[in-house]
């Protein structure tokens, strides 16, 4: 996981998470960054539907100078307000593991964690999730002392403030995660969490039909065996195929090795799934912003 660039400001890591509870210091200091942060969030809706708190009480601390709970959803993306409410009514929504159903709970979506139907949502205004189609020929970077093409000429600005989950070779397109949380774009990259990768290959050379299983138990490289999650061709031909391969390993140009370890340069290479995340029909050089469902997709694939 590299970084980006080296802004400031929102493009800083998130705040750690704290747990429920705090001490008064600590409330009256979350207090104030809330109203700090999100004085546009709160003044979004009045007040005046929900003066008391509706539902039963439950053992979560509110926090002072909050923003409600139903309000923090609904910015989110998870619906109308309404909607957010139906969900809190029927125990649907967690806050720092605790399921709420008052309505006017109090809450910090900056340092706690927020989930819906057990997954956890993107709840803070600040972080910022984009996949990115990479073309051939751009760097994985965003700047280059020999004026090579880099992400920052197809992100523009806000590239500045986001993190690469990983690397793609200069000459390997396809999809690129950046985002701004730098625990999930740690734990992305992390080999330990085991965040499959799935690519496309043209490769050379007759695949003969045992290939996947080669792949699968394991290919000798020169700094050990490399093994493939998945494999199967999508097309033959004539001395050429068209073969898809996944894998959660990390290391360097692993899938044109593997396949060269085997008998099959790479002539073409194309990355179209992070975990459970797709390139979709993005088309090259550009970028969208992911839903709220993918990001909590991704919260549940290394388990946040």
């Amino acid at each position: 996981m590299s970084a980006a660039g080296s802004g400031s400001g929102s493009g800083r890591r998130p705040r750690r998470l704290t747990q429920t509870g705090p001490g008064r210091a600590q409330q009256a200091s979350r207090g104030r960054d809330v109203r700090a942060v999100d004085a546009d969030l709160v003044d979004d809706w009045g007040d005046d539907d929900w003066e008391e708190d509706s539902g039963p009480r439950d053992s979560l601390t509110d926090v002072p100078g909050g923003i409600r709970l139903q309000k923090v959803l609904a910015a989110a993306g998870i619906g109308s307000r309404r909607h957010c409410e139906e969900l809190i009514g029927e125990g649907r929504v967690e806050v720092d593991g605790e399921i709420v159903r008052r309505f006017g709970a109090r809450v910090d979506p900056q340092q706690q964690v927020i989930r819906v139907d057990g997954r956890r949502i993107p709840a803070s205004e600040d972080l910022i999730y984009v996949a990115l189609n990479k073309p051939a020929g751009v760097l994985t970077s965003m700047s280059d002392s020999r004026g090579r093409p880099t992400m920052a000429d197809l992100l523009g600005d806000v590239g500045e403030r986001l993190y690469h989950v990983g690397r793609l070779d200069f000459d390997t397109e396809g999809l690129m995660l950046l985002m701004n949380d730098g625990e999930l774009a740690h734990r992305l990259a992390h080999p330990r969490f085991g965040v499959p990768k799935t690519y496309l290959a043209e490769v050379t050379g007759t695949v003969p039909r045992d290939l996947g299983r080669q792949l699968v138990s394991g290919i000798e490289l020169e700094d050990g065996v490399a093994s493939a999650d998945k494999f199967r061709v999508m097309e033959r031909l004539g001395n050429r195929a068209l073969v898809e391969i996944t894998l959660h390993e990390g290391r360097k140009h692993i899938v044109k090795r593997m396949l060269a370890a085997a008998g099959h340069p790479v002539t073409r290479l194309v990355r179209t799934h992070v975990g459970p995340i797709s390139l979709g029909s993005l088309r090259p050089g550009a970028t969208r912003h992911l839903s709220v469902k993918e990001v909590g997709d991704l919260y549940a694939a290394v388990g946040m």
